[in-house]
C-alpha cells in the first residue's frame, strides 16, 4: 500500500507499514524537513491521511523538497528508530517498536563485566553490573546469617562452612553470559538489527558506529550511567561498584565510602562473607531521601551485625603502604590496613563523547539529558530514556519509559511515564522496601497525617537468639484516610512491599487495609492490623 501527498513545493512519499499520526506533525517530520521554509511544512494530519484520522502505519519514507534555490533535496532513512545503548530501557523500546512495525537498529559496546569507554554489553547496567549480579552476591552472603540462625533450630555443623569466592564469581559470570544471550535473542526475534560498537550522533538523524553511518527518523539514547569516584589523592587505588562485583579475591578488610543504597548493599554483602567492613558517610545518617525512622533502624541493625559506621566523614586521600595495604584519610580520622577501598558515591549519566551537545541536545549540569514528559530532547528527532536522563534511576522505571516511548512513536498512543508511587528496595541486610511518600514528604504535602508503626522481634528470632527485628510504617492522610506511604525494613521487605504497592498505587485507604484479613503468622499481617497511630503533633 502506498499513500502520496503532494503540494506545489513539497512532496513526501510514504511507504506505509504501521506508524501513528496522533502527535503533532513535528514528531514525525523532523529536521532537515523542519528546517525548510515554513510554507513547505504547513501540513495537517488530514492532508496526509484524509480518510484515516487514527491510521496506524509504519513508514519507511523518502522526503523530497525544493530548497530555496530550486534544487531538489531527497533523504531516505535506514531505520525508523536507531537506539544507542542496549540496557533495559533501550531494549524495551527497541523490541516493542519493532513489534509495532518499525524498522529498528541498536548499537552496543562489546561485553564486559566492568564498563568503560570501549566495553559494555547487551543487557546494560542492571543485567551485567547492577541489580542481577548484586542480588546474586546478596544471596551468597546471606547464608552465613542463615547458618547462625539455624543453631537455635537444632542444626549443628561438624566443621565451619567454607565460602569459595572463585566459585561464586565463575557461576555469577556464567549467569551474566546466559542473560546477555537472552537479551540478544529478544532483539533478534523482534527483528531488531544489533550493531556492535560505540555510537556517536553526528546530526539529528545520523549515528556513526565505528566509522559507518546509519540514518534514522528517530534516535534514542539509552546509555545509562557510570560510577563516580571523587578526584582525591590516591583515588587510583579505589574500586567502584563495577569492580566490586568482579574482584579476583574477597576483601579481607574494606572501606566503603558513601551512605546511599549501593554502599549499604555492598556493606551487607561483604559483611556476610566475613570481611571487616567500615562505612564512611558525609551525613549523620545513611540513605538520604528515605524515611527518617527507616534510616535510623537499618543503621542500627547493620551495626549489630558488625558493620562499623563512620559518620560525618569526608574522604581526603588514599595512601598505599609498602605491603600493599591501603589507608583512608578522612576529615576526622585515618584508618589503616584496608585490602580494598570502594567508592559508592553515586553515578553520573554516561553522556560524554556521544556528540549530543554538538547537535543541540541540552544537558543538565551533571551531564543528564534533559527531556520533556514524553522523553523527547531539545532536538525533535532525538529521545532519551533510563538513567541517562536522571529522572528516577530504577530498572523498572527505564522499562516503563521505553515502553511509553514505543507507544508514543509507533502505536498511535502518546504516553507519558507515570512516576507516581514508584516502589523501590534496598537489598541491604536487613533489606528495605518502600512505596509512596516518606513521613516528611507527606507532612509537607498534606499537613495532617496519621502515622502507624510497628517495631518487633519476628517469630524466627525467638529461637535463633539473634537481635534481628522488623520495622514497619504506614503514613495516612488524616483528612481522607488514604494510605500515602508504606515502609518496611526487615527480612523479605522488598517482596512484601511489592504486593502492597498495588494497594498504595490504587489509592486504598487505611480502612481498606483494616478490612483485609491477615495471613498468620507472618510479618506482613502487621500492615493490616495496625491499630494505634500518632500524629506529628503528638510525638
Amino acid at each position: 500500500m502506498a499513500n502520496c501527498f503532494s503540494s506545489p513545493t513539497l512532496q513526501t512519499l510514504f511507504l506505509c507499514k504501521k506508524l501513528p499520526l496522533s502527535l503533532p506533525l513535528s514528531y514525525y517530520v523532523s529536521p532537515p524537513l523542519l528546517s525548510l521554509p515554513k510554507t513547505l511544512i504547513s501540513i495537517s494530519h488530514n492532508t496526509l491521511f484524509p480518510s484515516h484520522s487514527h491510521y496506524s502505519s509504519r513508514c519507511s519514507f523518502t522526503v523530497r523538497a525544493e530548497s530555496e534555490n530550486g534544487a531538489e533535496y531527497t533523504r531516505h532513512y535506514d531505520f525508523d528508530l536507531f537506539t544507542i545503548g542496549a540496557g533495559s530501557g533501550g531494549v524495551r523500546a527497541s523490541r516493542f517498536a519493532a513489534n509495532f512495525g518499525a524498522s529498528v537498529a541498536v548499537c552496543e559496546l562489546p561485553f564486559s563485566t566492568i564498563s568503560s569507554e570501549t566495553k559494555g554489553g547487551v543487557g546494560g547496567t542492571c543485567v551485567l553490573r547492577g541489580c542481577v549480579p548484586k542480588k546474586l552476591l546478596v544471596y551468597s552472603s546471606k547464608y552465613s546469617h542463615d547458618f547462625e540462625e539455624s543453631n537455635g533450630f537444632g542444626w549443628k555443623y561438624n566443621t565451619e562452612p567454607n565460602h569459595n569466592w572463585s566459585t561464586l564469581m565463575a557461576n555469577k559470570n556464567a549467569e551474566l553470559q546466559r542473560l546477555t544471550g537472552i537479551y540478544k535473542n529478544i532483539l533478534k526475534n523482534a527483528g531488531v538489527k544489533l550493531i556492535e560498537g560505540r555510537g556517536k550522533i553526528v546530526d539529528p538523524h545520523t549515528v556513526d558506529v565505528g566509522g559507518k553511518l546509519y540514518s534514522a527518523r528517530h534516535i534514542l539514547v539509552s546509555v545509562g550511567g557510570r560510577p563516580f569516584i571523587p578526584d582525591i589523592p590516591g583515588s587510583e587505588y579505589a574500586i567502584d561498584s563495577d569492580a566490586a562485583l568482579d574482584l579476583p579475591s574477597k576483601p579481607e578488610k574494606i572501606a566503603i565510602v558513601g551512605g546511599g543504597y549501593i554502599a549499604l548493599e555492598f556493606a551487607g554483602i561483604f559483611n556476610g562473607l566475613a570481611s571487616e567492613v567500615h562505612v564512611f558517610i558525609r551525613q549523620k545518617k545513611v540513605l538520604r531521601g528515605f524515611d527518617k525512622e527507616v534510616r535510623d533502624f537499618v543503621a542500627e541493625q547493620m551495626s549489630l551485625r558488625g558493620i562499623e559506621f563512620h559518620t560525618e566523614e569526608s574522604p581526603q586521600a588514599i595512601l598505599k603502604s609498602s605491603d600493599g595495604s591501603l589507608s583512608l584519610k578522612a576529615s576526622k580520622e585515618t584508618i589503616e590496613g584496608f585490602s580494598h577501598i570502594m567508592f559508592a558515591t553515586g553515578r553520573r549519566p554516561n553522556t560524554k563523547n556521544l556528540g549530543l551537545e554538538a547537535v543541540g541536545v541540552k544537558l543538565a549540569k551533571n551531564g543528564a539529558i534533559e527531556v520533556d514528559e514524553y522523553s523527547r530532547t531539545s532536538v525533535p528527532s532525538i529521545w532519551a530514556v533510563g538513567d541517562v536522563t536522571d529522572r528516577v534511576n530504577l530498572t523498572p522505571v527505564a522499562l516503563m519509559e521505553g515502553m511509553a516511548l514505543s507507544k508514543t512513536l509507533f502505536q498511535n498512543q502518546p504516553t507519558k511515564p507515570d512516576y507516581r508511587d514508584v516502589p523501590s528496595a534496598v537489598f541491604s541486610q536487613p533489606p528495605i522496601g518502600q512505596v509512596g511518600l516518606t513521613e516528611e514528604q507527606a507532612i509537607e504535602k498534606y499537613g495532617d497525617v496519621d502515622i502507624y508503626t510497628a517495631n518487633f522481634r519476628p517469630l524466627k528470632a525467638t529461637l535463633s537468639g539473634l537481635p534481628d527485628r522488623i520495622f514497619m510504617k504506614l503514613i495516612v492522610c488524616a483528612k481522607t484516610n488514604k494510605v500515602l506511604g508504606l515502609h518496611m525494613c526487615g527480612e523479605d521487605s522488598p517482596e512484601i512491599v511489592q504486593g502492597f504497592a498495588v494497594a498504595v498505587k490504587a489509592g486504598l485507604t487505611k480502612n481498606d487495609f483494616d478490612a483485609t484479613v491477615g495471613i498468620h503468622p507472618t510479618a506482613a499481617e502487621e500492615f493490616v492490623s495496625h491499630e494505634d497511630s500518632y500524629s506529628e503533633d503528638s510525638k
